[in-house]
C-alpha cells in the first residue's frame, strides 16, 4: 500500500499501525535474507506502533501525516541510539548520539522507523556491492543489482517491507536505485532538506530524498523533511526561492544529442513510447542543446573526490569509530584508514587528494568547479525556454551482480543523473516501462528536471502522467 492508503485505513480502523508493523517484519523475516536491503531490524518499532494505534484510537484523522507509517532510513542518517555505519568497517560499532533533522522531523509527523537499509560504503557506488557488509539483490530479478547507492531503501519498499525509505542522492543515488526497482524517487533542490546529521560524502551535491511508490507519497514524505534548519546553513526555505507554477500542460526540453551517451536500444525505444504519451497528453516536446551537459561526468568525477577527500579525514580511528593501533600515532591512524575503508571508498580519497594538490588544484578542480557555474547558466537559458528537461534516468536496466567490474563501466550508469547534483536542482524519477533481459522484464526510469525550487512542478506532472495510471490500472 501507499502511506496514503495506509493512512485511510488507520483512520477507519480498518488496520491498524501495530498490524502494519508485524506484517513489515514479516516480509522482512521471509525476504531479507536472500535480498539484505536492510542492515538492522529496530526492536523499537512495536513500541512506537502501539503510540501510534493509541493515537488513531483517541485522535482518528487529527493525527499528524505520518503517524503510524513504517519507513526504512538509509544507514548514513543517523537515528539517535542506533548504529550508524555508513556501510563502512571503519564505523562498525558507532551508535548516533542525536538524531538527523530529517529523523527529527519524521518523529514529529509520526513516522515509525522499521530499520536501517544497506548502501554503497560512505554512499559511493551506484550497485549496493560496495558495502562492507555485502550486496543488496535487486527483488525483481535477484541475480541484478538494485541500484545504488540508495540501494537498500530501495530494495526495501519493491520488496514490500515499507511503503517508503529515505535515501540520499550525491549523483544519482536515490534515482538510479528508483529506476532499477521500479519506484518513484526525489531528489530536491539543494538546501531544501537539511543535510544535518547525514554522513557527508559530497557536501555540496549531496540532499535526502524519498524513494516512493506513487508520487503523491513523495510529495507528503518531502513537505514533511523539507525547511530551514538553523543547524544547516545551506538550507533555504519555500519563501525564498521562486517556485516554478504549475500548468495545465508542459513544453519538455529533450537534450538529444546527450541522450547519444551509450542508451540501450530498447530503453531508448521506451522513452519515445513516453515522449509519445506525453504529446497525446496534449504536452509539447521540443528538442534542446545542453553541451556542457556531456562534460558533467568528467567534472563530477574531480569535484565528488575532491569533497570525499575532505570529509573523509574525519575517519581516523581516534575520535570514533573501528581503532587498529600501531606503535605510534601515525601508524594508529594509517592502520585504522586501511582495514577500516573499501577498495571504492580508498580509490575516490586518492583521486581526490590528488586533485587538490599543489600543482593540481587550478588544473582539475577549478576547472571543474568552473565548468559546474555554466552548467548552471546553460540549464537556466534552457528553462528559459522549456518547463522541464526530460531524460532517461538510466541508460540500462539493472545489470547483473558483478558485471560491472570496471570502475569507469560503473561511473557511466549516472550520466544523465550527476548533472543535476552538479547544479543544485531537483528531479523526479517515476517508472516509464519495462525491458526484457534474460526472459525477465526489468523495469526502466524517466527522470523529469525542473527548475530551482521546481518540485511543485514535478509532483504535478508526475501525478498526471504516473499516479493517474497507477491508481487507474488499480
Amino acid at each position: 500500500m501507499t502511506i496514503s492508503e495506509l493512512r485511510k485505513k488507520f483512520i477507519s480502523g480498518e488496520y491498524t499501525p501495530m498490524e502494519a508493523v508485524a506484517e513489515a517484519k514479516a516480509v522482512i523475516s521471509e525476504k531479507d535474507g536472500d535480498i539484505h536491503a536492510y542492515l538492522d531490524v529496530y526492536d523499537d518499532a512495536e513500541e512506537m506502533a502501539k503510540e501510534a494505534t493509541a493515537r488513531y484510537q483517541k485522535e482518528g484523522g487529527n493525527t499528524p501525516p505520518l503517524c503510524g507509517v513504517p519507513l526504512a532510513i538509509k544507514n548514513n542518517i543517523l537515528i539517535a541510539g542506533k548504529r550508524a555505519t555508513g556501510a563502512s568497517k571503519i564505523l562498525d560499532n558507532y551508535i548516533a548520539s542525536y538524531d538527523a533533522t530529517v529523523i527529527k522531523r519524521l518523529r514529529d509527523a509520526g513516522a515509525i522507523f522499521i530499520g536501517s537499509t544497506n548502501m554503497d560504503e560512505f554512499a559511493m557506488g551506484s550497485s549496493t556491492e560496495n558495502s562492507a557488509y555485502g550486496p543488496t539483490r535487486n527483488p525483481i530479478d535477484q541475480s541484478r543489482v538494485p541500484g545504488g547507492s540508495s540501494g537498500g531503501s530501495a530494495a526495501a519498499v519493491a520488496m514490500s517491507s515499507v511503503p517508503a525509505a529515505l535515501g540520499t542522492d550525491t549523483g544519482g543515488s536515490i534515482r538510479q536505485p528508483a529506476s532499477y526497482c521500479g519506484l518513484v524517487g526525489l531528489k530536491p533542490t539543494y538546501g531544501a532538506v537539511s543535510r544535518y546529521g547525514l554522513m557527508a560524502m559530497g557536501s555540496s551535491l549531496d540532499q535526502a530524498g524519498t524513494l516512493t511508490n506513487s508520487v503523491e507519497d513523495a510529495e507528503t514524505l518531502f513537505n514533511v523533511i523539507a525547511g530551514r534548519d538553523p543547524h544547516d546553513m545551506t538550507t533555504i526555505s519555500g519563501e525564498t526561492y521562486g517556485v516554478a507554477p504549475t500548468k495545465d500542460t508542459y513544453t519538455f526540453g529533450v537534450p538529444r544529442a546527450f541522450l547519444g551517451q551509450g542508451v540501450d536500444a530498447d530503453v531508448m525505444e521506451r522513452f519515445e513510447s513516453h515522449l509519445d504519451e506525453l504529446r497525446a497528453a496534449g504536452h509539447r516536446i521540443v528538442d534542446i542543446e545542453l553541451p556542457l551537459f556531456e562534460a558533467g561526468l568528467a567534472a563530477y568525477y574531480i569535484v565528488m573526490p575532491a569533497e570525499v577527500s575532505s570529509n573523509l579525514a574525519r575517519f581516523d580511528g581516534i575520535r570514533y569509530g573501528v581503532r587498529k593501533e600501531g606503535k605510534d600515532l601515525l601508524e594508529t591512524y594509517l592502520n585504522s584508514r586501511a582495514d577500516g575503508f573499501g577498495a571504492e571508498a580508498k580509490r575516490r580519497i586518492l583521486l581526490g587528494t590528488y586533485v587538490l594538490s599543489s600543482g593540481y588544484f587550478d588544473a582539475y578542480y577549478g576547472k571543474a568547479e568552473a565548468l559546474r557555474g555554466k552548467m548552471r547558466d546553460e540549464l537556466n537559458a534552457a528553462f528559459a525556454q522549456v518547463d522541464l528537461v526530460v531524460t532517461p534516468t538510466a541508460p540500462t536496466p539493472a545489470f547483473k551482480l558483478g558485471e560491472k567490474s570496471d570502475p569507469l563501466s560503473m561511473y557511466r550508469q549516472d550520466i544523465f543523473t550527476v548533472p543535476v547534483n552538479l547544479t543544485g536542482v531537483p528531479a523526479l524519477s517515476i517508472p516509464m516501462g519495462e525491458v526484457e533481459r534474460d526472459g525477465v522484464s526489468l523495469p526502466t526510469g524517466v527522470q523529469y528536471i525542473a527548475p530551482h525550487g521546481g518540485e511543485a512542478r514535478l509532483f504535478d506532472i508526475g501525478r498526471k502522467v504516473y499516479d493517474a495510471k497507477r491508481y487507474n490500472n488499480g
